[in-house]
Order: structure tokens, then C-alpha cells, then sequence
């Protein structure tokens, strides 16, 4: 088999866990019911010059779409200590603004798309709803590029930015935090907040944003394990449960808390 035909399976991810490979250049992701919008999505940001995200260039002869492959790393596992760092938390924030800017002229109408976000989150924007630790790409510790676009469709900055800063500051107890950022929440909070340059309105619902955005992101994962799907079921049944229960608590007890650390 020729090198350029080999195919190396990618790492991270949950929905699609084991069926992400990498082939010369490019990747091969399972197509969805969702794909003709997200491909309308990417194609739209190539065509505005946004370099931080996958570039569409077909489907191959398995059914699979083929992206660009962005070379970089990506956050999984144990966490290498400088994506820990406030520098790779800012690079994060402002890369999620860029993609907001880009994406700004996008008209996401008589598309289908994966999940739909809480309408009072929705503001003719499509936001990414997933940029997750292993869903950025970066370079020399620095977010370059955001990957996955799968949950993407109608939302708004502020969704996106309630979404990023649940998972890399990360919002929830200090006991279920086991890395640098234990003890740093409040300070990662705000500091997210102010790379991005969110507007002061938005800034005002980003708490209860983020608890939205919680149990949204909670109740897709608690339906894939009801449906069987393998992964989402072994996520679920070995920790995320409790965790989650937990974790809407925390934001209820310290939601005064959190908002004062934003102003």
C-alpha cells in the first residue's frame, strides 16, 4: 500500500471513537445527517480566508468525508503542562473570536444540523458547541485551529464561549479537578472572558450560560448511552453520572460566586 494510502487512526473524541484516520494529508470522518451543513460551514470559513479550521475536500470511496489534516497538537490525556498555562487559555479565547468573526456572514438557513442549542441561546450565529480540549489544534502552545465541527449549527459567541470556558477553566468542584487548574477556576474564568473581549451583556449571562450549557452538553451524552452507542455508554455509566449530578449542584451553590469573579 502506497504511504499516502495508509491510514493511522486519530485519537480523542467520543462520538466517533476509533473511526477517525488520518491518510497522507487528510483526514476520514464517518459521515452524519448533519454533514451537508457542516461541509457548507467549512467551506464558507475556506472562502473567507479563516486558516483555523479543516478544509472540506470531498468523500471517498467508503462514504467517509475527507478534511484537511492540520498538523498540531491537540489536549488529551495526561495534559501536557503547557496547555494548562493562562498563555494557552488566551490563545483559546481568541481563537473562538476569530472563528466568531469569520463565521459572522454564514447563513445557516434550510440547513440540517446535529443538536440545537437552547433558543434563548441562539442569535444568528452559528457557534461551534464543542471546542473541547482535544478539539483544538495546536503549535508551539498556541490554539491555531478548531476541529470538529459536528455539534456546530445556529447559536451565538456567547454559547461558544460559555462552552470553552466550562471545559478549559474548567467550572466545576475543585475535587473533580485533577490538574494545575485545581484552585484557579475563578481566575481562568474571568481571564477567558477578558482575551476574548465578551461584551458586557454578555458577560452578565455567561454564568447562567455556562450552567445551560452543562447540562445541554450532559443530556447529548446521557441519551447516547441510553441508545447504546459504546462509548457514550462507558462514559456515562463510569463516573459522568455522578459527576454531572454534582456538578449542576456546584453551579447552583456558587453561582453568586462566579459572577462576581466576572465583574
Amino acid at each position: 500500500m502506497p504511504k499516502s494510502e495508509v491510514e493511522t487512526q486519530l485519537l480523542g473524541g467520543t462520538a466517533n471513537r476509533g473511526l477517525v484516520v488520518r491518510v497522507g494529508d487528510t483526514v476520514r470522518r464517518p459521515l452524519r445527517a448533519s454533514s451537508t451543513a457542516t461541509h457548507a460551514l467549512l467551506e464558507h470559513l475556506e472562502n473567507v480566508g479563516f486558516s483555523g479550521a479543516p478544509t472540506f475536500l470531498g468523500v471517498d470511496s467508503q462514504q467517509r468525508e475527507v478534511l484537511s489534516y492540520l498538523p498540531g497538537e491537540t489536549v488529551t490525556p495526561p495534559y501536557p503542562a503547557w496547555s494548562m498555562t493562562d498563555e494557552a487559555l488566551d490563545s483559546v479565547a481568541r481563537l473562538l473570536r476569530d472563528y466568531h468573526q469569520a463565521v459572522a456572514g454564514f447563513d445557516p438557513a434550510g440547513l440540517d444540523w446535529a443538536e440545537p442549542v437552547p433558543p434563548e441561546y441562539v442569535a444568528g450565529l452559528v457557534s461551534h458547541n464543542d471546542p473541547n480540549l482535544d478539539n483544538v489544534v495546536f503549535r508551539d502552545g498556541v490554539a491555531v485551529a478548531l476541529i470538529d465541527f459536528d455539534l456546530a449549527g445556529p447559536g451565538s459567541a456567547l454559547w461558544d464561549v460559555a462552552t470553552a470556558v466550562r471545559l478549559w477553566a474548567p467550572l466545576r468542584p475543585d475535587a473533580d479537578i485533577a490538574d494545575p487548574r485545581r484552585g484557579r477556576t475563578l481566575t481562568r474564568l474571568r481571564r477567558f472572558a477578558d482575551a476574548y473581549g465578551l461584551a458586557e451583556a454578555d458577560r452578565l449571562r455567561l454564568v447562567d450560560a455556562t450552567a445551560s450549557n452543562h447540562v445541554w452538553c450532559m443530556d447529548y451524552v446521557r441519551r447516547g448511552a441510553e441508545t447504546g452507542h459504546p462509548w457514550f455508554h462507558q462514559r456515562w455509566t463510569t463516573g459522568e453520572a455522578a459527576l454531572t449530578d454534582r456538578t449542576n449542584h456546584w453551579f447552583k451553590t456558587q453561582a453568586e460566586t462566579l459572577h462576581h469573579a466576572l465583574l
